[in-house]
């Protein structure tokens, strides 16, 4: 599925569900057991925002980022993107902050997706259990939700 809007950059969060533990195929993240759950991925696009989004939501791309080998896993489904739009890059620091530190059972996979950032443990974010939509409306009224797929959890 494609998305299509006008938004040509922001930030956004990647809302991800893998009904069983895993693992990816990343040298580094090799012997990391991935537990079943949600997974939120915190990134930004400064420009082609959508074609960014729309690569993630791709299953026929080459393995690039530290996101595409997780999205490469079977278990893997995109359930949403949150896109807050036109914001800096420096945003995108700021939520993972704040999502972390406004939730309780989050875990961070330390070094993931954020190899170009130098404040953060991760940009990836573990849940057992799926955070409210209300809560991102409640941090940044500007967010918009888009729903990349069909395909609903029972």
């Amino acid at each position: 599925m494609r998305i299509t809007t006008n938004i040509s950059s922001g930030i956004y969060i990647l809302e991800i569900y893998s009904r069983k533990k895993f693992g990816v195929n990343h040298p580094k993240f090799e012997k990391v057991n991935f537990a079943g759950g949600y997974y939120y991925y915190i990134g930004s696009a400064q420009k082609n925002f959508i074609s960014r989004i729309n690569r993630h939501l791709s299953s026929k791309k080459k393995l690039r980022w530290h996101i595409d080998y997780l999205l490469d896993s079977e278990n893997c489904t995109v359930k949403k993107v949150y896109a807050i739009e036109n914001n800096s890059k420096n945003l995108e620091c700021e939520l993972v902050g704040k999502i972390s530190s406004s939730i309780d059972i989050i875990t961070h996979i330390n070094g993931f997706g954020n190899s170009d950032c130098k404040k953060c443990k991760s940009h990836l974010i573990y849940s057992k259990t799926k955070i409210n939509y209300s809560h991102f409306c409640s941090l940044y009224q500007a967010t918009v939700c888009l729903i990349p797929s069909s395909k609903e959890i029972s």
